[in-house]
């Protein structure tokens, strides 16, 4: 079909409606050519020192050239020549600050906004690669070049000063140039704290309080944990570990960055409990959550309860897994060095016969006996009692700790099933006990069953060489051999109000009480709660995992008190 043209009026002369010239043609983008065919960049041109400000000669303005960028990025119908971006790009780049303006912006950083404890991740894009956070806002985003969202933050909002969250070196954008200044060591450091050994090693001799950026007061290794929904479960555990010595001081001082990601995020966790220049009086577990979420295929999160001794089975066993340890071979790693021991257990079918005058005696004959590692000792308690008593009040009742430790005699016998056992320690013996009170029975209707009953325990010398096969290589006949509680885990039911059929809910509530020192005080803790507690008072709870430690002991025999 043949274009229409306009129409001519009739007075006026066919020369006058010929157009004089073409109309301007459309802007075309011509083909990327390759970097190797392009010219090389000419020189910068000089600069100019005029009024204390770095200008270049001969040169656009740097703020009209950042703005038409700009301006440009935003408009999708002008598109931007790949040359012209790059020519406008080493204008903005700078290697280095201008003579003089090496702290311009640092006055816009905002500490209080800081908080580096959650998820390195880039809040647009979610990537975890090249990752920095504004020390203004307290954003994370990927990378610093040109078209990241860093980059375009700096344009958008305003915010210049970027710190990269694995080298800790500080940029300010568009820029693009390094900040080297004393005053941002202190952000360097609550980003990841780094100690020395002799701090380390100070750290249980004497304990001095700090203050965060609000004025409050908090002693170091002693802060709280944010549950940020059901976590408390992991909360206890990471506390409780954080001050067993061998494992804290090797998360503090080893550098763990060519290992797997769980221990990296503990290892982070532990020091940042620890810091005494921390900006908040408290620590989110929110990395080493997430690590552990995906490590164990979502069976322990953020979001549901779980049991503190299941996860810190599968924490220990795990964390052995990662710093080299063996699968078969014993004491491969430093989890192992601290918390397995080994004991004997002597089995044997129980059978039905006339003959038998004692159903539960053990026949010579007929034992099995073999050796097995262990790293947490399981002590069950005594059935409770399904009665009131006379007042008609619940009856509460109480055992000591070292009649719950019978089971470990030797002599006392167990059912399961249809065989009994008997159950020895043997030599050496762990420097750290873990104990866990079995508290939760599946009653027939397939629900948990809690017993209610308190473990009475003296935190100070609790002997175990009655538990213990003699062996005069480790410790000498009838010698003691001590240990010192370090950490202990206790349950709380609280009643909430519920919508079923029963009208109340029991919410579990998990506490850890942990020692100051070696003749320190406790403290209990629980989430974001701190507060100092009695030794008097800590076997008034239900204990669940209890922590020990041996006390060393001269001219015991090999290894002290075994």
């Amino acid at each position: 079909m043949a274009r229409k043209s306009a129409k001519r009026a009739a007075a006026e002369p066919l020369e006058d409606s010929v157009p004089s010239a073409s109309p301007a043609s459309k802007k075309v983008r011509l083909q990327q050519v390759p970097d190797d065919d392009l010219p090389p960049p000419p020189p910068p041109p000089p600069e100019d020192h005029t009024n204390g400000r770095t200008t270049s000669i001969n040169t656009p303005d740097i703020d009209g050239a950042d703005k038409q960028l700009h301006d440009q990025l935003e408009d999708a119908d002008a598109p931007v020549d790949e040359e012209d971006e790059d020519e406008r790009s080493r204008v903005l780049r700078q290697k280095e600050a201008p003579e003089g303006y090496q702290d311009l912006y640092l006055d816009s950083i905002t500490r209080s906004a800081l908080d580096f404890d959650f998820l390195r991740q880039c809040s647009i894009t979610l990537s975890n690669q090249n990752v920095y956070a504004c020390l203004v806002c307290g954003k994370y985003f990927s990378g610093r070049g040109v078209k990241t969202p860093a980059y375009f933050h700096a344009l958008e909002i305003g915010h210049h000063v970027y710190i990269n969250m694995e080298t800790k070196k500080v940029y300010v954008l568009p820029e693009g140039y390094e900040v080297k200044s004393k005053s941002l060591d202190d952000i360097k450091f609550v980003v990841d704290p780094q100690f020395t050994p002799s701090e380390v090693k100070a750290l249980d001799k004497e304990r001095q309080p700090a203050w965060d950026l609000a004025g409050r007061k908090y002693y170091p290794g002693f802060v709280g944990l944010n549950n940020i929904k059901a976590n408390d479960y992991v909360n206890v555990v990471a506390q409780a570990l954080a001050h067993v010595a061998p494992l804290r001081n090797f998360m503090m001082l080893e550098d763990l960055s060519s290992r797997p990601q769980l221990p990296q995020q503990f290892s982070v966790l532990v020091r940042k409990l620890w810091n005494p220049k921390a900006f908040k009086n408290h620590v989110s577990p929110h990395e080493m959550m997430q690590e552990v979420a995906l490590r164990s295929n979502k069976k322990y999160l953020l979001t549901s309860q779980a049991d503190p001794i299941e996860f810190l089975s599968w924490f220990l066993n795990n964390l052995h897994l990662t710093l080299g340890g063996s699968k078969t071979k014993p004491h491969s790693s430093l989890i192992q060095n601290i918390f397995q021991g080994s004991l004997r257990i002597e089995s044997q079918s129980i059978t039905a016969r006339a003959d038998a005058g004692d159903r539960l005696r053990f026949e010579d004959a007929a034992i099995k006996s073999q050796t097995s590692p262990f790293m947490i000792l399981t002590l069950d308690l005594p059935p409770a009692p399904l009665f009131q008593d006379d007042r008609e009040t619940n009856i509460i009742p109480q055992v000591p700790l070292t009649t719950v430790l019978q089971k470990y005699n030797g002599i006392t016998a167990q059912e399961r099933l249809n065989t009994r056992l008997r159950y020895r320690l043997l030599h050496p013996l762990p420097p750290y006990l873990i104990m866990h009170v079995k508290r939760f029975l599946p009653n027939k209707f397939l629900q948990s069953q809690r017993n209610p009953t308190i473990v009475t325990f003296n935190p100070r010398s609790l002997d175990v060489s009655p538990f213990v096969e003699p062996n005069p290589e480790y410790a000498p006949p009838g010698g003691e051999i001590l240990y010192d509680l370090v950490a202990n885990i206790t349950y709380e039911g609280v009643k909430v109000r519920d919508d079923s059929v029963e009208g109340e809910a029991e919410r579990k509530v998990w506490k850890v009480q942990v020692r100051e020192g070696k003749e320190g005080s406790w403290w209990e803790m629980q989430d974001l709660f701190v507060e100092r507690v009695e030794q008097e008072f800590l076997g008034s709870k239900e204990s669940y995992v209890m922590v020990w430690e041996r006390r060393k002991m001269q001219g015991k025999g090999k290894g002290g008190a075994g």
